[in-house]
């Protein structure tokens, strides 16, 4: 299959997978200053953006095949690897799998145990429905701070702070992608993210101290799963440091990957 991807910036590259119902416009709050080091390598996931989706069962590891074979594909080799929620579990699954170098993981899902699994799937769905139905007057919305914290709440400590073309942005993304149901049924349903105590470089596990979908308690798991990974909290920071602390997830990603 065919990942749609962007190059930008020179240095050592680096690879940036967003999360569910994302595009590679994710990463435009940290792509300036990054590019200024690192070539980027910015993808859109199988069945988000301009990306084709993966065939039968949209599941971690075919994801991971699909990341897997494209980093073969344009010889990519020994890369370093950045990800957001679903993308943090699969750089994360990556490096498991001995791909990559170092590796940042922001937010990883598959380490909820018990009732978090259906809140996770419950919040999501209703969002999810929420935001479809929205689409009409979404750039309405999304100029106005109260509007904002209304519709971000969950995922931003600081929604009102957030400029309204990330908001607009991310809101058509989530309603345009067509696996974002069938993902959320395998995430909930699957198996829980493995670990391993042997990766390729150094991991970063970045944890926003007010997540309100993936809870701060599950960042000890995700640590206890990778015991060599360093584990950095984000204060003031909900699901995404790269949208609530941009410049301090700079700095984490560059740290981590030298």
């Amino acid at each position: 299959m065919t990942l749609h991807f962007e190059r930008t910036g020179r240095g050592p590259p680096l690879l940036l997978v967003h999360g569910l119902g994302g595009s590679l416009r994710s990463w435009d709050t940290i792509s300036e200053p990054l590019s200024r080091s690192r070539e980027l390598i910015v993808i859109d996931l199988p069945g988000h953006g301009r990306s084709q989706p993966v065939s039968g069962r949209q599941t971690i590891a075919a994801f991971a095949d699909a990341l897997t074979a494209f980093i073969e594909a344009e010889q990519l080799g020994r890369v370093d690897l950045v990800g957001s929620s679903v993308g943090a579990r699969l750089v994360l699954e990556l490096s498991r799998r001995g791909v990559g170098r170092h590796c940042v993981a922001l937010d990883p899902g598959g380490f909820w145990r018990g009732w978090e699994t259906t809140f996770f799937q419950g919040t999501i769905a209703a969002s999810i429905r929420l935001v479809r139905g929205l689409q009409p007057v979404m750039p309405f919305l999304s100029r106005h701070a109260a509007t904002r914290t209304l519709l971000l709440a969950q995922l931003s400590a600081r929604p009102w702070a957030l400029a309204p073309e990330t908001l607009l942005t991310e809101m058509r993304s989530f309603a345009a992608t067509a696996v974002f149901d069938d993902m959320v049924h395998e995430l909930a349903t699957g198996p829980l993210q493995a670990g391993t105590a042997s990766t390729p470089g150094q991991v970063t596990i970045g944890w926003g101290r007010n997540d309100r979908l993936l809870l701060p308690r599950q960042a000890h798991r995700a640590q206890a799963a990778f015991p060599n990974a360093q584990l950095r909290w984000f204060d003031r920071c909900g699901h995404f440091p790269h949208w609530d602390q941009p410049e301090e997830t700079v700095q984490a990603i560059l740290q981590t990957t030298g």
